[in-house]
């Protein structure tokens, strides 16, 4: 051990202790994530209002966490919540299971399951983090109904998914209504 030794390591003390420290305030300041991050599940909505979710549990079958779970309900002329037959009744995400990989967005046969950005999911009660369908729903945007109502984009539900865009422009919903998030590319 050298004589020179201690004043060595004092030196890497004293060069960085008067320097200006990097300090993200994270709380006050909120923390804008990349684009195509994977946050929190959002159900989304057709242009007028029906949900997309058609209850096929197709992503109930895909997470392998076990963390969906999906009972389907079937539609009526009195209470139609989706264009098709059927429509998810019950749907519940557990983000105490939840890994957080998408393979439930990717089996999602109708678009209706996204990933959004919000990554705030703690809590402190178990209970508050089994997410139900009101919560996961997509806000309502103007120009959108509240479920159950009669389809008003077409008279079968091929109507909503091959010719939904243009109908719903024709019907005047505003652009963009569709409440799905992040750009095209991130889509693909």
């Amino acid at each position: 051990m050298g004589l020179f030794d201690p004043l060595k390591g004092f030196g890497v003390t004293f060069s960085t202790m008067f320097k200006k420290v990097a300090t993200e305030e994270y709380p006050e300041v909120p923390k804008i994530p990349a684009a195509r991050f994977h946050g929190r599940h959002q159900l989304n909505r057709h242009p007028d209002g029906l949900e997309k979710c058609v209850g096929c549990e197709l992503c109930a079958w895909a997470c392998p966490a076990d963390a969906i779970f999906v009972e389907g309900g079937d539609n009526t002329e009195e209470a139609r919540y989706s264009p098709g037959e059927r429509y998810g009744a019950d749907y519940q995400i557990n983000y105490l299971r939840c890994i957080g990989c998408g393979l439930c967005v990717e089996a999602c046969p109708t678009r209706s399951l996204t990933m959004i950005t919000d990554f705030e999911l703690a809590n402190d009660n178990r209970q508050d983090l089994i997410y139900t369908k009101e919560q996961l729903l997509a806000p309502l945007l103007p120009g959108m109904e509240q479920p159950p109502h009669p389809m008003r984009l077409g008279e079968d539900e091929q109507d909503y998914y091959v010719h939904g865009p243009e109908l719903a422009r024709r019907a005047g919903v505003p652009e963009g209504s569709t409440v799905e998030t992040g750009s095209e590319e991130a889509r693909r």
